[in-house]
């Protein structure tokens, strides 16, 4: 199996050398640059495209700002925000800049571990308490808006549709398919057909979604 190609950037020496070695330990990731600002990480991405980087909100230039352009100078490089800031705000933005996973400092090494794998399948990732508060806040009514024109879960099948409010309530694939009695290869397929249609990068944005037009 190809190893990880992992870059860190936090302005903390001691939390990004701290991370770097836990991390480097692993025999299936790769420590292959370091930074500590949104131009390190700017640079890394473009010179030495590593697989997933790792970045902190607060950094000097800002974790967004670093996400945007990586985006656009190195768009195959994953990026996982790993940080303090436990913002709804400051997720959206990171979500929306086009970050594939924001968790919290303090997160156990194991559950770090296991996201850069699902990271690096494909797969996109926020922390269950964080989701939770998005999730929350996305499916209170906003008065000073008008209710959608259009039902923007009407290119979906009701397959999909029932797949995607399951999705909305916290399930895995494996979950969805064990409810569904659907084998989880099939419900994998389900669920990239419901980005595709909803015009969205992962599984939390379709997620969002669902909530704001659940009837």
């Amino acid at each position: 199996m190809n190893k990880i190609r992992l870059a860190v950037v936090d302005d903390h020496p001691m939390f990004r050398e701290g991370v770097a070695s836990i991390l480097g330990s692993e025999p299936d990731i790769e420590i292959v640059g370091l930074g500590s600002n949104a131009e390190n990480a700017i640079h890394i991405a473009h010179t030495l495209v590593p697989d997933i980087m790792l970045l902190d909100m607060n950094m000097p230039g800002g974790g967004v700002y670093a996400t945007q352009a990586i985006k656009e100078a190195a768009p195959t490089v994953k990026l996982v925000i790993l940080t303090g800031s436990d913002d709804d705000e400051f997720v959206l933005d990171a979500l929306k800049a086009g970050a594939h996973a924001y968790l919290l400092k303090g997160v156990m090494t194991r559950e770090l571990i296991d996201v850069l794998h699902l990271v690096q399948s494909g797969q996109s990732y926020v922390s269950p308490v964080l989701a939770a508060g998005l999730l929350r806040g996305i499916s209170k009514p906003a008065p000073s808006q008008p209710p959608p024109v259009e039902d923007t879960l009407a290119g979906l099948s009701e397959r999909e549709k029932q797949i995607l409010f399951l999705i909305a309530d916290g399930m895995s694939n494996q979950e969805i398919g064990q409810h569904l009695y659907l084998a989880e290869k099939t419900i994998k397929h389900y669920v990239t057909s419901i980005l595709q249609k909803l015009n969205v990068q992962s599984r939390l944005q379709a997620a969002l979604l669902a909530q704001k037009n659940r009837q």
